[in-house]
Formats: structure tokens, sequence, C-alpha cells
């Protein structure tokens, strides 16, 4: 385990964390990789264009924010590289897997075992207790009751939550549940985590403990994209994704760049 990081990191080499992989394959070390991704709703004039041409690689040990306006395509990015809904147009991969390609119960394995989400609702299951709700995933995936409880509750250590395992939901605090949806995402071995405002919900000093959590994960070798409206937030990327319409602008810079990024988006 690493220690917790109390600080913003330093930007990564532009190099090193830009572009999508070569026409024919993803690249060797991406966990995940939009290729020029479109998402349009319904059709004709009425329709809607979540995402235009939107590339993104993001690499092992890399944090990526996503920012951007409201109805901007932050989350319908999410979603997608999640596996959760697929591209008009466009390929999506993770760890060099193509999920337009896999059978519908591939992905449904793909998902549960590499890919840990955290939603803005947390989606916690009201008649499971906590270790419960971070082991269901596991026992889902084949893992016997018992190893799937342990490594719940290690999961649950992790977030702070030792001696909370036994209760249900509503008998925790907002700050609490969203722990245990972050402990959930983070259980066995993902590879990718994908968060859609994880501390909207949070006063500021849970929201801080969980991007701690969040960038620790990414810092021991996952890759993690934050969906965020908060620019400090952003700050503990390694670099910024700015989208606006549909369309992304990229950033290495984490502060500098997002300051940027959101004085042109008042123009």
């Amino acid at each position: 385990m690493s220690a917790l990081s109390g600080t913003a990191p330093a930007a990564p080499d532009p190099a090193a964390t830009t572009g999508a992989g070569s026409p024919d394959d993803p690249p060797a070390d991406a966990v995940l990789d939009l290729r020029d991704v479109h998402r349009t709703h319904g059709s004709g004039p009425a329709a809607v264009h979540a995402l235009r041409g939107v590339s993104l690689v993001v690499r092992p040990g890399e944090l990526v924010a996503v920012m951007g306006p409201s109805g901007s395509g932050k989350s319908t990015l999410l979603t997608l590289a999640g596996g959760l809904d697929r591209p008009t147009a466009g390929q999506v991969y993770v760890e060099g897997q193509p999920l337009h390609a896999l059978h519908r119960r591939d992905l449904a394995r793909l998902r549960r075992r590499r890919i840990g989400y955290i939603f803005q609702n947390l989606n916690l299951i009201g008649g499971l207790t906590a270790v419960e709700n971070v082991a269901l995933p596991l026992e889902l995936d084949g893992a016997g009751v018992r190893r799937a409880r342990r490594l719940a509750q290690d999961a649950l250590t992790e977030v702070g939550l030792t001696e909370l395992g036994d209760r249900f939901p509503d008998q925790l605090s907002g700050g609490q549940q969203q722990r245990v949806a972050i402990a959930r995402a983070l259980v066995g071995e993902r590879r990718l985590v994908l968060a859609d405002e994880p501390t909207g919900a949070l006063d500021s000093q849970t929201g801080e403990a969980v991007l701690r959590l969040l960038r620790r994960r990414v810092d021991e070798g996952a890759a993690g994209v934050l969906v965020t409206h908060e620019a400090r937030h952003a700050g503990w990327a390694d670099r910024v994704v700015f989208l606006r319409d549909g369309v992304a602008v990229d950033s290495t810079a984490p502060l500098a760049g997002v300051e940027a990024l959101l004085a042109g988006s008042n123009r």
C-alpha cells in the first residue's frame, strides 16, 4: 500500500498521456482507450449529440479528471468507458479488449472483475449490509461467500469502516455510504475505476478523504477517470479533459489547465 497523497501530483510527460492508440491495435499499456467515440440519442432534427469524436487513453497509475458544464457529455463518457452503453460510432477498449466485440456475458464478466464504478446515487442495496454490498460483485463472479466477505471486510477497513460492516445503508451517514460505494468499486482486482461526481453530496473533509482513497488506488497501478465540477478536485488528477458540447479539449497541467479551460468556457 502506498501512503495517502496529501497534495495533487505533478503533471506527467504529455507524450506519455495523450492520444488514442494506433489505427490497428490499442496501446499495449492502455487500460482504457476510447477512439473517435460518438454517442447520439435519437435521430433527425431532435437528435442529441452527447459525444462527438472523443478520443482518450488512460494508462496504469494515471487519474484523468473530466470537467465541463451540465449536458457536455461527462456522464455519457463514463457509461461508454465502463461498457454500460455502446457508442453510436467509434470504439472502446478496456485492457486491449474491444467492448463492441464482446458477447454480453463476457462484457458483464469484464465489468464485474476489472471495472469499479462510483455513481452519483451510490446504488447501494438497502436490504444488504455494508459488507454484503461490497461482497456482492465478487459473489456474482463465483467467489465463495467466505472469501468474498473477507475481501469485502478488507476493503471496508481500507476506507475506514472496519466496525460498520454489519450496518445497513440507512444506518450509515451519507459520507459512510459513499465510503461503502468506494469499497465496492475497489474490491478485488479492479484495473479501471470510474467515478461520477463521487464527492457531490459530501462535506469538504469527507470529500477530501474520498479523493485520497481514489488517488491511492491509482498510485497502486489502477487507471482512474473522475468526473467533477470542482477545480480543486481536478487538482488531484494527472491531467484534465474538458468537454464542451460533446467535444474534448485536453490539458496535461491539472491546475493551470483547469483555470484556462474554465475561463474559455465562459467566453
